[in-house]
């Protein structure tokens, strides 16, 4: 049994269905349920929205003709037994004119009758079957009036889908704001820029020596009259600290004897250190520190120094073109007088560009000024 058809017989056994209003009542509400499930499915299209309704309509002339009453064939009355037992008298003049009744049968065959005595017209049972909520007729076949809240409720939908797209576009305007704002769109290059802010270049505490250029000009230079105080030597590698990604080689030729360093490639550095003992001679003086050294294999390299001399404070870095013959590569200090709590460190990159070059350390030492 069809789906519709089942809930509209279900309909009728819940009261009296020969009642012709309460089968009329069933037959509104399928509509309101119909109507309520199309409002409810946004997408459905209006053709298959007038369609259901369509299928709604003939099932219900379907049901609605199993209550139409059947019309009995009319029998002919019996003869009357005392048809000739009365005197007909014959008078002169023409008889008077009989109105005969008129029975009128619609298309489908169907025999109607008079309403009742005295009535001659002619009588058509479409009217008795026909009613204003289902529109059943007979003129045309069996059909169902359209809904006439059919239009109202498709003009009822039209500004609620309205309404939808204009919620959609309005959500999705708001969500590609909200992204915007959290992803910084909004905010100028500095402002989106959340690393640690880079302190502004400075070079009071680099020096930068180039090879070709002349060499510092010291309150007093090398020499061989100064008082010199030995802080790293070839022969002692027990000052030397080169961390994992870095080596330090002791090695020899016609030169003499040095130490070959390499820097990692993250720039890791190789730790001389230097005495508590050395520190407390300097404490209070201007110090100059001198690094002898020069580049390995033949490549020309830049080298970084760094000090650490606890209380007495540090050197700032200082950065030395490094050729292929052995130099001296001097920086001078003045330390402050303070008691040195511990030793200190000098730092060396062989390559402040990390490209794997080397540097022979031949001496680091240093003198106090006279």
């Amino acid at each position: 049994m069809d789906p519709i058809e089942k809930a509209i017989r279900s309909a009728f056994e819940k009261g009296n269905a020969e009642d012709k209003t309460f089968r009329e009542n069933v037959y509104r509400k399928a509509f309101a349920a119909l109507d309520r499930a199309l409002q409810a499915n946004p997408n459905l299209t209006v053709e298959a929205a007038i369609n259901r309704r369509k299928v709604l309509q003939a099932k219900i002339v379907e049901i609605e003709t199993e209550f139409i009453p059947a019309v009995h064939a009319v029998e002919p009355e019996p003869a009357d037994p005392l048809a000739g037992a009365f005197e007909m008298r014959m008078e002169p003049g023409a008889a008077p004119a009989v109105e005969v009744p008129q029975v009128s049968v619609d298309p489908a065959g169907r025999r109607h009758e008079p309403a009742g005595p005295g009535d001659l017209g002619a009588f058509d049972i479409r009217g008795e079957l026909a009613t204003p909520s289902e529109g059943v007729g007979l003129d045309s076949g069996p059909s169902v009036a359209p809904d006439p809240d059919a239009a109202r409720s498709r003009r009822g939908r039209k500004p609620l889908a309205v309404f939808f797209i204009v919620a959609s576009l309005a959500a999705l305007l708001g969500m590609g704001f909200l992204f915007a704002f959290q992803t910084g769109l909004f905010k100028s290059p500095a402002e989106r820029d959340t690393s640690v802010p880079n302190p502004p270049a400075t070079a009071e505490g680099e020096d930068f020596i180039p090879e070709n250029e002349e060499p510092p000009v010291l309150s007093s230079q090398p020499g061989e009259d100064r008082a010199w105080v030995g802080i790293f030597s070839p022969s002692d590698a027990t000052s030397v600290s080169a961390p994992s990604d870095t080596t330090a080689e002791a090695m020899e030729d016609e030169g003499g004897s040095f130490f070959r360093i390499r820097s990692g490639e993250s720039g890791s550095a190789i730790v001389f250190d230097v005495g508590q003992g050395v520190l407390e001679q300097l404490a209070g003086k201007k110090a100059t520190f001198d690094i002898v050294a020069r580049a390995a294999e033949g490549q020309e390299t830049e080298m970084a120094v760094d000090c650490n001399f606890g209380e007495l404070g540090d050197c700032g870095r200082k950065r030395y073109a490094v050729g292929y013959e052995k130099a001296d590569f001097l920086f001078e200090l003045d330390l402050p007088a303070k008691r040195p709590g511990a030793g200190g460190t000098i730092a060396i990159i062989s390559d402040f560009a990390n490209q794997g070059k080397a540097v022979d350390i031949y001496e680091i030492k240093v003198s106090v000024a006279p």
